[in-house]
């Protein structure tokens, strides 16, 4: 495997891909404060991948089996899945977890007006008092395979919000639910990662012969989630079936509002979303 890659990109923006881990972020703010900031993170993220690859095994664990981690990336990926009492494994938020941990060297070396950290779509924010940002909420897959933005979202530094992922079965990893996707807004991305994760389980049918699964470890023997059924395809559903299982991850994303684990999610599904509300503004015409 080749070593890590540093690249520039249009906009101000820089490239850090390593293996499976793609990041884009940006930074605002006085130059040399820029500059710097980006040097910590490109110094940050060169021993990551070996530091993941090194706890891999204690990361696969299921959470009820207490995983023991050293690393501050694995740390963050515990930390993030612990309050749940669902199944789950600590890989759950790593690309949340990831991005956290490039924002906050970042955050240590410069200071700065506001910075993401994107990680294939989970992405870690900081906005100093005054500045905000306009974020893309995908989900419509109706027109192929790529989603196509169908909602924004835009964040200031009184919403508190550090962090937003995307989860469901069209994303980059398996789900077990039906979801087309879930985004969720918390307090960092490490947390919004696994919220989003167990919302997209929890939009489901259960037992409807439209949807087909798979044992994870049929698609993937190295997957965490071992011989759990995944979704590997979902038929058209009629409208109160989509509405059914809609309502069904709208519950469990409420239940994690009211235990403070997250501020607001967007659920999508075959062409229909629903938003749980609180910030405002998130989904469809926003």
């Amino acid at each position: 495997m080749e070593g890590p890659r540093v690249q520039a990109l249009p906009g101000g923006r820089l490239h850090l891909q390593h293996g499976p881990i793609d990041v884009v972020l940006r930074a605002h703010g006085a130059e040399a404060a820029v500059r710097e900031a980006y040097r910590a993170a490109a110094a940050r993220f060169a021993p990551l991948l070996g530091e993941l690859v090194a706890e891999l095994p204690a990361l696969r664990r299921p959470m009820r089996a207490r995983p023991r981690v050293e690393g501050a990336v694995a740390r963050r990926m515990v930390a993030a899945c612990r309050p749940h009492r669902e199944f789950l494994t600590p890989m759950a938020a790593v690309a949340g977890a990831v991005a956290d941990e490039l924002l906050a060297a970042m955050l240590a070396t410069a200071p700065l007006a506001k910075a993401f950290v994107n990680d294939g779509g989970d992405i870690a924010l900081h906005l100093a008092e005054g500045e905000s940002i306009a974020v893309g909420v995908a989900g419509d897959f109706s027109r192929g395979p790529v989603p196509a933005l169908n909602g924004r979202v835009r964040l200031s530094h009184a919403d508190g919000i550090g962090g937003l992922a995307t989860s469901g079965r069209q994303g980059r990893s398996f789900s077990r639910g039906i979801a087309d996707s879930v985004t969720v807004l918390a307090r960092d991305a490490a947390a919004a990662d696994a919220a989003a994760t167990l919302i997209a389980n929890a939009v489901d049918l259960k037992g409807h012969p439209g949807i087909r699964r798979a044992p994870a470890d049929s698609l993937d023997p190295d997957s965490d989630l071992g011989a759990r059924l995944v979704t590997v395809g979902v038929d058209p559903l009629p409208p109160e079936a989509v509405a059914a299982a809609l309502e069904a991850g709208r519950a469990r994303a409420a239940a994690m509002r009211g235990a403070g684990l997250i501020r607001d999610a967007a659920l999508m599904l075959q062409g229909r979303s629903v938003v749980l509300g609180g910030i405002g503004r998130i989904g469809a015409g926003a």
